[in-house]
């Protein structure tokens, strides 16, 4: 029996008609079976990859990519994922469209979507906007399917807004269930999501977000660190507490960078900008404030400056549980002596763990293809089986 098949009979266990025709906004809106049908499926199709077993369950369509943030490993694994399915990706670039001369988001919306079945969105740089944004696309996307102006549905998949990046912790996840040998070993594993210093500001919350959101689904011990006035969103705290309680792990929170990496046995050093600072900028962008702009990036970095001292270092490694924590990065990470002066992560850290941080990278494709492939398939198990099955292969030799 193959992978493909084990995989397959167990996706069939899963309580998850509701993943078809259905968007992919944030992981807490998903239930636990949901959660593991996405992880399911990425296995599947990543094992038939391997084996050169064809994943087309399109020969025609598009997935439509909009990044209004700078991306290399989202924008290639979102276009990566829609190939192993069989669409072809456009991306819309927003400078070279009408929208540059006014045209309405609900307009682009029903323009860019015929013939599409993914939507891929990533809007992260302003609190209370990213989300806003993705929805109120989808919406008017839905009113055109609804009233016969599009002939399918699309899909969307969330590839990151201000509140949550669900391809990327869900990529990091799969990559802590495959280090440490399945979800059963998870159970009592401590995680120090922790913020980390960088040169630059104004880094989205939306990844340690994702990750409280996620992690502590698994009766995890998560702790969340970062230096006073560095907080995140406190509604996405509370889903973080909730889920901690239901599953039997732990949810705290520290302003001591090595209290957390004691005795971690996965360490998450990642800088993002604080919440309120977050939500001043966004203000300031709106009324078109450059000076206020420019003064709150000059502060921010003074800010930033004052904790130098974290950072993950081969000291602070040594913290953690045998010295031997699995260090983890969404990339790219700020290098100290690599990338600059200081940063992040010690040169000799990221350097020995750089083999890991690809392969945690390399889940993010298939996690895309997964999201898409529940969306838009009505049998998946059958789909699977099928694709197993058959002897078209990706490639001849």
């Amino acid at each position: 029996m193959s992978k493909t098949v084990e995989l397959a009979r167990h996706l069939e266990t899963l309580k998850i008609n509701n993943m078809y025709k259905n968007d992919f906004y944030w992981t807490w809106d998903k239930t636990d079976d949901e959660i593991d049908a996405v992880f399911t499926v990425a296995d599947a199709l990543r094992d038939l990859r391997e084996r050169n077993k064809s994943t087309r369950v399109f020969d025609s369509g598009l997935g439509i990519s909009i990044f209004r943030d700078n991306s290399t490993r989202t924008r290639f694994s979102f276009a990566s994922a829609c190939n192993l399915l069989g669409l072809e990706v456009q991306d819309l670039d927003e400078k070279t469209s009408q929208i540059a001369h006014g045209e309405t988001v609900r307009e682009t919306a029903n323009m860019v979507s015929f013939m599409a079945d993914v939507i891929g969105i990533r809007d992260d740089m302003f609190i209370g906007e990213g989300h806003k944004y993705q929805k109120t696309f989808m919406d008017a996307v839905k009113e055109g399917y609804r009233d016969g102006v599009l002939e399918q549905q699309p899909t969307l998949v969330n590839l990151q807004c201000d509140v949550d990046h669900p391809t990327q912790c869900m990529a990091d996840m799969l990559h802590v269930i495959h280090h440490f040998g399945g979800v059963e070993n998870l159970k009592g594993k401590k995680v120090a999501m922790t913020w980390a210093y960088s040169p630059s500001y104004g880094k989205p919350l939306s990844v340690p977000q994702g990750v409280i959101g996620l992690f502590t689904r698994f009766g995890m011990d998560v702790v969340l660190a970062h230096p006073e006035g560095y907080e995140v969103m406190p509604e996405i705290e509370e889903i973080a507490k909730r889920n901690a309680e239901a599953t039997g792990g732990s949810y705290c929170k520290t302003n001591s960078m090595a209290e957390a990496f004691k005795d971690a046995d996965i360490v998450y050093p990642k800088s993002w900008a604080p919440f309120a600072a977050m939500e001043e900028r966004t203000k300031l962008y709106a009324a078109g404030d450059k000076e206020g702009i420019a003064a709150l990036e000059k502060r921010l970095l003074a800010q930033n400056a004052e904790h130098k001292d974290w950072a993950c270092t081969e000291e602070m490694m040594a913290l953690t549980k045998e010295g031997k924590a699995l260090y983890m990065h969404c990339l790219p990470a700020d290098i100290t002596g690599l990338s600059c002066a200081e940063g992040e992560v010690d040169n000799s850290v990221f350097d020995r763990y750089i083999i890991p941080l690809y392969k945690e990278a390399s889940y993010k494709p298939y996690i895309i293809a997964a999201m898409i492939f529940l969306s838009q398939v009505k049998d998946p198990v059958r789909a699977l089986m099928a694709m197993d099955e058959a002897p078209e292969q990706r490639k001849c030799f």
